[in-house]
């Protein structure tokens, strides 16, 4: 994230420069909505309680209880409460600017730790982030140091703040980018299922098709599907056979066959399972319901 729309790219890395708080505050909102504005500041809009909606741009955020929002400098934001349902906040807002009596700088920060590093090279204009208690716990402190005019303390409560909130930053970049790729894989195995559900598939085969150790696929196919493989597997047929027994007069035994299972036996336990009737109860019960249909 750019936290400077001038001075990032050379100065902040080049020079002494250090974090300073423009703006803070407690507040509990109701029915309230916010003209888009922007500031020259970098805010943090931090949900203590209840909920609300922050657009940004063309979007529409809804934060609740822990979450919170850093917004880089001159992006138009406003806030949005409900009415009858207050949402209670804490927002900090601050710069960047030179002063070499404190230390450490941003550039001496960027030197130590390469997250932060990462971070201040993040492109995307606003964060929205949910928190573990210690974003609030740090803010908290910012706060009442400022109170006390403690102009050192709170340097050094915003340099762990940034730093706080580039773990968190960077970590959820990483895993939105796991979970992309995980997607990937999870479409191929269900491309493969749907092509191969006729067959006698097992996990080992479908793994095998995407390139996968099986014990990964079941557990990121779980992730994203909600069902393990073989629960899908057999949904998918169920749904297969319960198309068979009403539009077809296929016997029971071959519609097993047709929908990738040997036994009979087996496939009525299955299918039970999921509709709760028996294969010979559905295609009964849906021959009386088409007929009724007709009648009327």
């Amino acid at each position: 994230m750019q936290m400077t729309s001038s001075i990032f790219d050379h100065e902040l890395n080049n020079n002494a420069y250090v974090p300073k708080i423009n703006a803070y505050y407690f507040k509990q909102w109701e029915g309230y909505e916010m003209d888009f504005h922007t500031h020259k500041e970098v805010e943090i809009m931090y949900v203590m309680d209840g909920k609300c909606t922050v657009g940004v741009l063309t979007d529409a955020l809804v934060l609740k209880k822990g979450d919170f929002i850093l917004l880089d400098t001159n992006v138009p934001h406003r806030l949005i409460v409900e009415t009858g349902v207050p949402c209670r906040m804490l927002n900090i807002e601050f710069t960047f600017i030179s002063n070499k009596r404190y230390s450490p700088s941003i550039k001496d920060l960027v030197k130590e730790n390469q997250i932060l590093a990462q971070f201040l090279t993040m492109k995307e204009t606003y964060l929205v982030l949910k928190d573990s208690n210690q974003i609030y716990h740090t803010l908290k402190n910012i706060v009442l140091e400022s109170d006390k005019k403690q102009g050192m303390m709170v340097h050094l409560l915003l340099s762990q703040l940034l730093i706080q909130i580039a773990r968190m930053a960077i970590s959820s970049q990483e895993l939105e980018k796991e979970d992309q790729q995980a997607n990937i894989y999870v479409n191929q195995a269900l491309e493969f299922i749907h092509e191969h559900y006729d067959q006698d598939i097992k996990v080992k085969d479908i793994a095998e098709a995407v390139n996968l150790h099986p014990g990964y696929l079941q557990r990121i196919f779980k992730k994203m599907v909600h069902m393990s493989l073989i629960e899908y597997v057999n949904s998918f047929r169920m749904e297969k056979a319960k198309m068979l027994l009403v539009d077809t007069e296929i016997p029971i035994i071959e519609i097993s066959q047709y929908v990738g299972m040997n036994s009979s036996q087996y496939f009525s336990q299955v299918f039970k399972k999921y509709t709760k009737q028996t294969p010979v109860d559905y295609r009964r019960s849906s021959v009386r319901t088409i007929e009724k249909w007709n009648k009327s």
